[in-house]
């Protein structure tokens, strides 16, 4: 495999030896927070000798749950005794959370590393923040000697810098309104995007029952190899544990998933399928590495509790399908009033969003973003929103997240909930708030 020497680009001056220094770098560099397109990080892949990351790739795209799907396929992969790479974005806490390595976290003397040898080799190409850091990815993977290199999209699809590999499978979770500015306006045009990392003749696990016409059409001019949820493979839950079916006739008796949500079937339902697709474990043993990946799966902030009493309970959710399902999951959960503490950033349906929990909600904390990112709405812009979309809900304002938190865990009271959630800026702050 070559390896590129470290040396300076263009821009850099100083050269940056730590972590947090080439991640400020990084930002300061390219202006654009979202560039989209494959012809730089091809260009500097191509100049780092393009290594095939593992000996399989999986990429995984979707409206949402795809860092779910990416644990489920992390957690059955290592109990098959495989060795695993997953880059999932973005992080909560650490960057360094972006990349694992046969279930470890990549150290910050590897990412440096990597960072040095993706300068050296771009030279006077820029790259995003997403696109060093999906280099950096590909980079450590192809020096790891995985099995399975699991990739997670940042964007869309088509466009997004992880399509530069040429995927063995792909997961297309689900498709719903997000990024419209970026995808299209539509269910149709976002699906046609998302569809763009399927390959000819290869599997592609689309993990939503009624996908949108659009993404079927495109898979099939790519030529992938369609799976569909409710048609080529099913599942039923009962009263304890769930059932997994192929057309082929194959069938797993599994326990619930470790993840809290009713949508979490889904996403561990297409992870198996591609699974079960390309093959990558043993038919015979499928069932016991399926029923082991339902246990140890690693996804902080999908409906993770943080205990206490009041419970406070955080997700990731920031879209109208992600709220959709939180709704779905209070609906099925006993307990108390439920406090939301939100934040949103300003590309998001935030009307949406309150319009689906509705009256579930019966006090929302609303905390502004724009001390995080330049994207991050005021709480004063949520509570207008707020206003015009669920006129009688109870709220107040709050400057940053913290404050938010803070005032509900002051106002909720024994058996009742604080559901924070909206954004991984909201996400991240109560993690770190409680010590997660």
């Amino acid at each position: 495999m070559p390896v590129c020497c470290a040396g300076p680009g263009p821009e850099l001056r100083v050269k940056p030896t730590t972590l947090s220094e080439w991640l400020d770098y990084q930002q300061r560099i390219h202006a654009l927070g979202v560039d989209l397109g494959l012809e730089r990080v091809r260009a500097v892949w191509q100049r780092m000798g393009a290594p095939a990351p593992a000996r399989r790739v999986i990429t995984v795209g979707g409206t949402n749950g795809k860092g779910s799907t990416v644990a489920f396929l992390e957690a059955m992969l290592a109990a098959a005794g495989l060795r695993v790479g997953s880059y999932t974005s973005p992080h909560l806490i650490h960057y360094n959370e972006r990349i694992r390595i046969g279930g470890a976290d990549a150290d910050d003397a590897a990412l440096v590393a990597s960072f040095e040898r993706i300068e050296f080799a771009r030279r006077d190409i820029p790259l995003t923040y997403f696109e060093f850091g999906t280099l950096a990815a590909l980079d450590l993977f192809a020096r790891a000697d995985l099995d399975v290199a699991l990739l997670e999209v940042g964007l869309g699809g088509r466009l997004d810098a992880v399509n530069v590999v040429d995927a063995d499978a792909v997961i297309i979770t689900t498709v719903d309104l997000d990024h419209v500015e970026w995808l299209g306006p539509d269910r149709d045009s976002i699906g046609r995007e998302k569809a763009g990392i399927a390959r000819r003749d290869r599997p592609a696990i689309v993990g939503q029952s009624d996908p949108p016409d659009g993404l079927l059409e495109a898979l099939a001019a790519h030529g992938a190899r369609v799976e569909r949820a409710g048609r080529d493979f099913q599942l039923e839950r009962g009263s304890t544990g769930w059932r997994w079916q192929h057309r082929d006739g194959t069938r797993l008796q599994l326990p619930d998933p470790d993840l809290a949500a009713p949508v979490q079937y889904a996403n561990a339902a297409a992870a198996i399928a591609a699974l079960h697709a390309l093959p990558l474990v043993d038919a015979v043993e499928l069932e016991r590495i399926a029923s082991i990946g339902m246990q140890f799966p690693r996804a902080p902030a999908r409906l993770q509790s943080l205990g206490g009493d009041p419970a406070l309970i955080v997700d990731v959710g920031h879209n109208p399908q992600a709220a959709r399902a939180l709704a779905e999951w209070l609906d099925v959960q006993p307990g108390g009033r439920v406090h939301a503490v939100y934040g949103a950033l300003s590309d998001k349906d935030v009307g949406g969003v309150m319009g689906a929990l509705g009256a579930r909600v019966a006090h929302w904390h609303l905390a502004g973003l724009e001390q995080d990112t330049p994207r991050g709405l005021p709480a004063a812009v949520l509570a207008g929103v707020l206003h015009q979309t669920l006129p009688r809900a109870p709220f107040d304002t709050h400057d940053d997240v913290r404050q938010a938190l803070t005032a509900a865990r002051n106002a909720a009271r024994r058996g009742e909930r604080i559901l924070a959630f909206g954004s991984f800026f909201v996400a991240s702050a109560v993690l770190a708030q409680s010590g997660s």
